[in-house]
């Protein structure tokens, strides 16, 4: 129990009774008050998170910004966490941007992601005055140029770079800087864009480089392999044109332990590979460092989400396995289904038990594959226990879905001092409030 419970938020306990409490919130409660499903989020790990990173940066030699990548989950309240802990905001829709907006995120602030933008993306871009766009083909830079001369604007933007190194991740779905991706420019492209961008006067303003190569990958050497490529590139561009380059994104991705044999995976590590990279590239370039920024989605929100389920039916399989099932799955996390997804669980209200049979804990929903996890070891589950799963803060509210007509969970974020509800549970009436 003493592994699982050290991918809970830091500040979870079990009382003498055996329950499970989230920084003094006992689960069962939440459950209770709540409903479930319910997502609660502990607000004091994210801004753990974000201090980690901080003090990372911190020993840049140059200046840095942290940005949270919100596709991982957003809402206006986390908008206005982030924002009032001076994080930036990495955006990839007009719908994203909406969110932010509303949550009062400065849009100077924010920087918009993207491999096929639309022109509602572009607008709204433009209309809201974000920061920065990441351009990512050719086609995307012919439209946004037009649209900045209809402005009568310039656009500050930077090139996203397919550098073709690889980073090991849980899927092959989650690698994005190999030469096959669909995100970016490859090296050379990326190349002959710059040049005939820096060889003219135009509305847009190339300040930076970035780079993505993955997501939930747990070693930095390969991300400081893609920026050597990446400051060669600007090395050119400074030596030829007197380029000014200024901003340089090394991405997100760093990945976080979801079950108890996953190793140790603090941001230090990650933060430290990326400055040091920076540095002594930029000294043997004789380039001035640029700013340097960084975009983290999982590994600032993921441990601070816990998912609470009820239990419902338990079927023993002659000669297979036990299925306990719960009252969510697929549709408020598809990440097993998509990417192999391994998490663990605990019963919220059984925490002190011996855990006394293995189970596979599956859904309510009408696919094979709606099986949240695979085998866990339990004390034998009964109808109306509470099942609680770390690790639930990130890629999975942010892709649910309402299949099977599922209602959306609430979501609650938890303080010492109290608990707020921040998003409520859809009803009935939210299925049809599209329809015409």
């Amino acid at each position: 129990m003493s592994n699982k419970l050290s991918l809970f938020p830091p500040n979870t306990t079990i009382t003498t009774e055996g329950q499970l409490t989230l920084n003094g919130h006992a689960a069962v409660e939440l459950a209770r008050q709540f409903g479930t499903p319910l997502y609660v989020y502990d607000v004091a790990t994210i801004r753990q998170q974000i201090r980690a990173y901080r003090q990372g940066l911190a020993r840049y030699a140059g200046s840095s910004l942290l940005t949270y990548a919100s596709k991982a989950f957003l809402c206006t309240a986390l908008v206005r966490l982030m924002t009032d802990a001076g994080v930036g905001l990495d955006v990839a829709s007009a719908g994203e941007i909406f969110i932010a907006e509303r949550g009062g995120a400065d849009p100077t602030a924010m920087h918009l992601h993207g491999n096929n933008k639309s022109a509602l993306d572009l607008r709204e871009a433009l209309r809201a005055g974000v920061g920065r766009i990441v351009v990512d083909n050719a086609d995307e830079l012919a439209s946004l140029t037009k649209m900045a001369a209809e402005h009568g604007q310039p656009v500050k933007i930077w090139l996203r770079i397919t550098p073709d190194v690889a980073v090991e991740t849980v899927h092959e779905y989650t690698v994005t800087g190999t030469a096959d991706s669909k995100f970016g420019f490859p090296i050379e492209a990326a190349d002959s864009v710059a040049r005939e961008l820096l060889s003219q006067n135009s509305t847009i303003e190339l300040t930076g480089l970035h780079v993505h190569l993955g997501s939930h990958f747990h070693d930095a050497g390969p991300v400081a392999q893609a920026l050597e490529r990446l400051l060669d590139l600007a090395a050119g561009w400074r030596h030829e044109f007197g380029w000014p380059f200024s901003e340089l994104c090394a991405g997100g991705g760093w990945g976080v332990r979801y079950h108890p044999d996953d190793p140790p995976m603090p941001v230090e590590p990650f933060v430290a590979g990326v400055t040091a990279a920076v540095e002594r590239g930029c000294r043997l370039r004789n380039l001035s460092l640029p700013q340097l920024i960084l975009e983290p989605g999982r590994s600032l929100v993921g441990q601070a989400g816990v998912a609470l389920y009820t239990v419902g039916g338990r079927k023993v399989m002659p000669g297979g396995r036990t299925y306990v099932s719960i009252d969510g799955g697929l549709a408020d996390n598809p990440r097993p289904a998509l990417y192999r997804a391994n998490y663990t669980a605990v019963l919220a209200n059984r925490a002190g038990e011996p855990e006394t049979e293995t189970v596979a804990i599956a859904g309510p929903y009408c696919e094979t594959g709606d099986i949240l996890i695979q085998a866990v070891d339990l004390p034998a589950a009964q109808p109306g226990d509470i099942l609680a799963i770390p690790v639930a803060g990130a890629y999975q509210l942010a892709m649910s879905s309402n299949y099977n007509a599922a209602l959306k969970p609430a979501v609650v974020f938890g303080e010492e001092n109290g608990v707020k509800l921040i998003q409520r549970r859809e009803t009935f009436e939210d299925l049809i409030r599209r329809d015409v």
